[in-house]
C-alpha cells in the first residue's frame, strides 16, 4: 500500500480521522519535513497499533491525534468535527474529557500517591474530590492495584508506576486511549504484561486505542497495524482471526 486511505476489513464509525496530514519541522534554517500526506481512519472500539523504525514520525502523528502538537497543514477530524478549528478552551475540555495518554515514562508527579496522581484529569476536569476518589480507586483496584492506592511513585515497580499512568489515562472514561511506548521502559515480562491488560481493556471497556511501539512481537498482538515510512503510511495489516 502506498499512503492510500486506510480502512478496516468490516468498516464501523469511524471516530477520528486524518487528512492530508503534515507536519514540517524548522530549525537553523532548515526545514525537516516528517509527515507527508497522511490519512488515516481509526474505528470506535479498536485497538490500532502504529509501527516503523525511529524517527518515521510515529510519537508526532500520535501527538497530533492527541492535540499535544498542531499539523502544518491537513485536518484531523473527530466523529466528522475539525478538532484543530475549535478555540482553545474547547480543544482543552476535548483533551481533558475525550483522550487519555500512556507515555513510555510514566510523567506520574512524585510527590502524590498512586490514587492522587490518577484522580488529576477529574479534578482538573471539575470532578468533586469524592466522586474523584472514587473513581480513581475503583480504576486502581481493576488494575490489581488495591494495596498500593498509598504509595507514591518512588515506592513502585515500573510496571506498577506504568499501571497508575493507564489508570490516570481511563479515569475520564475517554474515547480514545493514545499510548506511545507504553512498554518500552520496562522489561520483557512486564511490558508484555502492561500490553496485554492494555488489549483487556480495549475488549472490556470498548475504548479506542492507538498504540505507538516497535516491539514487533507485541505489535502482532494488535489486530490491526499500519507502518510509516519516510513520513507515509506504506503498510497495513491485519491478524488472521482477528477481523472487526
Amino acid at each position: 500500500m502506498n499512503n492510500a486511505r486506510t480502512s478496516s476489513p468490516n468498516s464501523s464509525e469511524v471516530i477520528i480521522c486524518t487528512e492530508n496530514l503534515q507536519k514540517i519541522f524548522f530549525s537553523n534554517q532548515k526545514q525537516t519535513e516528517v509527515l507527508k500526506g497522511i490519512d488515516l481512519e481509526v474505528f470506535r472500539g479498536e485497538a490500532l497499533g502504529i509501527l516503523g523504525p525511529s524517527g518515521v514520525g510515529k510519537s508526532t502523528l500520535l501527538h497530533i491525534l492527541g492535540t499535544l502538537d498542531r499539523p502544518s497543514s491537513g485536518r484531523v477530524l473527530y466523529r466528522g468535527e475539525d478538532i484543530f478549528a475549535w478555540d482553545a478552551n474547547r480543544l482543552a475540555g476535548f483533551r481533558n474529557k475525550k483522550l487519555g495518554f500512556v507515555f513510555q515514562f510514566h510523567h506520574l508527579l512524585p510527590e502524590f500517591s498512586a490514587l492522587e496522581n490518577t484522580m488529576m484529569p477529574a479534578l482538573v476536569a471539575g470532578i468533586d474530590k469524592k466522586t474523584a476518589t472514587r473513581k480513581a480507586h475503583e480504576i486502581l483496584c481493576r488494575l490489581g492495584l488495591e494495596e498500593r492506592l498509598s504509595h507514591k511513585p518512588g515506592e513502585l515497580s515500573g510496571g506498577e508506576q506504568q499501571r497508575v499512568a493507564v489508570a490516570r489515562a481511563l479515569i475520564m472514561r475517554p474515547d480514545i486511549v493514545l499510548a506511545d511506548e507504553p512498554t518500552g521502559n520496562l522489561d520483557t515480562h512486564t511490558g508484555e504484561g502492561v500490553f496485554n491488560l492494555l488489549l483487556e481493556l480495549n475488549a472490556e471497556l470498548g475504548i479506542t486505542f492507538i498504540i505507538v511501539t516497535h516491539n514487533d512481537s507485541l505489535a502482532k498482538k494488535l489486530p490491526r497495524c499500519i507502518s510509516l515510512l519516510d513520513g507515509k503510511v506504506v503498510e497495513q495489516h491485519t491478524q488472521k482471526g482477528q477481523e472487526r
